[in-house]
């Protein structure tokens, strides 16, 4: 049986591109060309994984401080963070398929290896991690397990704030046995899992309901690598302002009307949101000084990733009583700055430890997520990437 045709020519496409950009490409190592090829990517995995903490600084902690003050900032700060919802986690996960085409290629064994028992493992050992260290912080608003049965739902069909992990071990699961489906029927049935997730049509506890619609932007990264990577490339500020323009009247209609349960519009405002992120991650590589910082975070997104939680359960233990009591004046400092001098120092605290922390609580034990090919001067670099 033959493979899809708009699959296999997608991939027979981006090879015969790869080939002419590397004979284009004089006096360079091919690894130095693939880190400039993918930077915008990096940039944008940065830009995202600093916006999952942001999200989640906001809503675990700054909203649930006691406010003596009256303020629009607190508001201003929780609207910004509503209206990023349909970029953070379906851009991640597009920049996720984008990388992960050669991954699908490989045979059953491999890709079970080096991606999905990779996945799984990291997501069941952070679990207990994560369990062990909010039974500590009882009062902080996050999903939790209390007890077996929980956890073990947890581990199986309810995925923790850890679902990233577990979505893209499933995810790599589907792409490799859709293989042989036509494109536009799998882009179909992933926009209709989506539509009628986001449309409250099934039932979705804990974080399932991000399970079920991001699978369709993780495909569309992987089924539209040669589109988005053409779309980064010749980002422009006018086309950017030409998309955020739309962009801004569809999250406006979303705001006005609640309208994020209208069927079908959900996943189609995250994909214009995609679209917007790509061309601002194209533009943001340009500028040299900020890439280089983004991108170094983007590599390294899975130890902010799994780590920022735990550490933020603490921190709010810490502050939420001095922080609540605190007079006129430090509150208004902090309604203004800490969300984003939390955000950095959780960044930066999580980037720290992963240097001292064994690398078996990032990675496959003994070698086993490490593909053969991949060099051992990138194991350590990039854990969370699908390259």
């Amino acid at each position: 049986m033959e493979p899809a045709p708009g699959f296999s020519k997608f991939v027979d496409g981006r090879c015969r591109a790869d080939e002419e950009r590397a004979r284009e490409v004089q006096g360079t190592t091919a690894a130095g060309a693939e880190e400039r090829r993918v930077a915008w990517a990096d940039v944008a995995k940065g830009v995202c994984i600093l916006l999952v903490v942001l999200w989640h600084v906001l809503m675990k902690h700054y909203l649930q401080i006691d406010w003596q003050i009256k303020s629009p900032v607190q508001g201003a700060w929780g609207a910004l963070g509503e209206q990023l919802l349909p970029l953070r986690m379906p851009l991640f996960f597009a920049v996720s398929g984008f990388f992960a085409v050669r991954a699908v290629q490989r045979p059953w064994p491999v890709l079970a290896r080096t991606k999905v028992a990779k996945f799984f493992y990291l997501y069941a050992l952070w679990l207990v991690i994560h369990t062990v260290v909010l039974a500590f912080v009882p009062d902080f608003g996050t999903e939790r397990a209390d007890g077996p049965l929980k956890f073990l739902a947890q581990l199986t069909i309810t995925p923790s704030n850890l679902w990233y992990l577990s979505a893209l071990a499933l995810y790599f699961v589907i792409a490799k046995a859709v293989q042989r489906v036509p494109v536009w029927a799998v882009l179909g049935a992933a926009f209709a899992l989506s539509a009628t997730a986001s449309a409250g049509l099934l039932d979705v506890p804990g974080n399932r309901g991000g399970v079920y619609q991001n699978l369709l932007f993780f495909l569309a990264g992987l089924y539209g690598k040669s589109l988005i990577e053409e779309l980064a490339a010749r980002a422009s500020w006018r086309r950017l302002l030409l998309l955020g323009v739309p962009y801004a009247g569809l999250l406006a209609v979303v705001e006005l009307f609640d309208a994020k349960t209208w069927f079908g519009l959900w996943p189609v405002v995250s994909g214009v949101a995609i679209v917007l992120g790509v061309t601002a991650a194209g533009l943001l590589a340009r500028v040299e000084w900020l890439s280089n910082g983004l991108a170094s975070i983007g590599r390294r997104t899975l130890p902010i990733y799994v780590l920022h939680m735990p550490l933020l359960a603490l921190v709010h233990l810490a502050l939420i009583k001095p922080l609540s009591a605190a007079g006129p004046a430090t509150q208004w400092i902090v309604s203004v700055a800490e969300p984003v001098v939390l955000t950095a120092f959780l960044a930066w605290l999580c980037l720290v430890l992963y240097r001292y922390l064994p690398k078996a609580l990032f990675e496959l034990p003994f070698g086993l997520g490490v593909s053969r090919s991949v060099a051992p001067s990138h194991r350590r670099t990039s854990p969370l990437s699908s390259r």
